[in-house]
């Protein structure tokens, strides 16, 4: 089992690769530019991780982002899995942050 802080490092680096992945890598025209990684939180045995983002738009531009993401997961797992150089790349988890939301109440 993995202590929490290198649990916290690695979803910090998970989240900068993410990240610069979809902002310069995947050409995909349903994810746009106004997607923003928030958060990433991995499991204590650094085999899952749970990647929050928000989409700036209606519903209908968040629905075209899930569906995005979800084909995109195969490529960004496998990006992780070379630019952190991980004996066990960890899976991938993609869900809509209810920040924005919760702050407009």
């Amino acid at each position: 089992m993995a202590d929490n802080a290198r649990a916290k490092r690695l979803a910090d680096l998970i989240r900068e690769v993410v990240a610069q992945k979809l902002q310069r890598g995947i050409k995909d025209p349903r994810l746009g530019s106004h997607v923003t990684i928030t958060d990433t939180r991995v499991t204590g045995d650094l085999r899952e991780a749970t990647v929050f983002y928000t989409v700036l738009g209606d519903a209908e531009a968040r629905a075209e982002t899930a569906v995005a993401l979800s084909s995109a997961t195969g490529l960004l797992r496998s990006t992780v899995g070379k630019q952190l150089g991980l004996k066990f790349t960890p899976t991938l988890t993609f869900v809509l942050d209810a920040v924005e939301e919760e702050a407009s109440q």
